[in-house]
């Protein structure tokens, strides 16, 4: 079903059925599906930040965040117009516009949210302390449709391991499932990205408590030798609880799609909207301080990825020339 984001915002809205009151008088208003992930992921807890500060910040605009089963899911949606913005991990995004395994996407870039360090986590009283300490061990490697299994495979493949044969591979229908997983001992390890990740914080503010495995030095370079699109990123200290040093690894930037046909009048008002509240949006969730116009110039791939209408919006602020 297409969205009523076809219709343009606030003034040169056609008559929409919603309206919200601002100073006495009604404003015609639209609604944007955005699709996140399974519950208990970051996706949906960045998604529904994401829509709470941007309502707040302009009433003429309705995001509804949507659970879907993450990036997978959300780029055949955005597609087919079934959904109008959605999150999507860094590696399927890279294989879609690029047309691995399929034909290109036409999708476009709205915003980069956060970066990607990857890495598993184990209970603090476990034996493991290196990726090759897991192999032949069962891993939940996360919510099946989601990005953070396609990241693992990259980084694996490029230490020469394969996830599906070299380790007990688990793949989970809710990403919230993994962090008692590892508590209890049902897998060995759970692999999860980025900075405030909520499976990483279970584990690590559980009774057991959490190490970190992210590859070596060394590993970084074979990976990267491998697969250059992933670059070097760090987790810094105490982004999770007890975590008292910065943990190098490598990953990539997740990024809000849109859908080919997003008006470039909508998609300037998203995000003017957006980059004039960064400071509030990082305050209501720290992965969200990474969500700026600067990182979303530098995240992408290529600059006629990001939206037209975005773009325009960046050139007059001075991002870009």
């Amino acid at each position: 079903m297409r969205f009523a984001s076809t219709i343009l915002f606030a003034a040169v809205l056609i008559s929409s059925p919603a309206a919200a009151q601002t100073g006495g008088k009604a404003i015609s208003t639209t609604t944007l599906s955005l699709g996140t992930a399974t519950p208990g992921g970051g996706f949906p807890l960045y998604g529904n930040a994401f829509a709470e500060v941007m309502n707040a910040a302009d009433p003429a605009a309705t995001i509804a965040p949507r659970n879907t089963k993450g990036s997978n899911e959300n780029i055949p949606l955005l597609e087919k117009g079934e959904l109008d913005l959605a999150l999507v991990a860094g590696e399927p995004a890279y294989e879609a516009f690029a047309g691995i395994g399929r034909g290109p996407v036409r999708l476009k870039i709205l915003t980069a949210i956060y970066s990607n360090p990857g890495m598993f986590v184990v209970r603090a009283d476990s034996p493991y302390r290196t990726i090759a300490d897991l192999v032949g061990q069962p891993v939940a490697f996360g919510a099946k449709g989601s990005g953070l299994p396609i990241l693992a495979r990259y980084v694996l493949d490029g230490l020469g391991l394969k996830q599906d044969e070299d380790f007990k591979a688990i793949y989970l229908d809710r990403a919230g499932d993994g962090p008692a997983m590892v508590e209890d001992g049902r897998v060995a390890a759970l692999w999860g990205a980025g900075i405030g990740w909520p499976g990483f914080a279970a584990v690590a503010s559980s009774a057991s408590g959490a190490r970190f495995i992210a590859p070596s030095a060394d590993e970084i370079t074979r990976i990267r030798a491998k697969h250059a699109f992933l670059k070097p990123l760090t987790v810094p200290a105490g982004s999770y609880p007890k975590q008292s040093e910065p943990i190098a690894s490598l990953g990539s930037w997740s990024f809000v799609l849109t859908r080919e046909d997003l008006p470039d009048d909508v998609a300037y008002r998203l995000a003017k909207t957006l980059h004039g509240v960064e400071a509030t949006f990082c305050k209501t969730l720290a992965q969200a301080c990474e969500t700026t116009a600067a990182n979303t110039v530098a995240a992408a791939p290529r600059p006629e990825l990001i939206h037209p209408g975005v773009m325009k919006y960046f050139r007059e602020i001075g991002v870009v020339k």
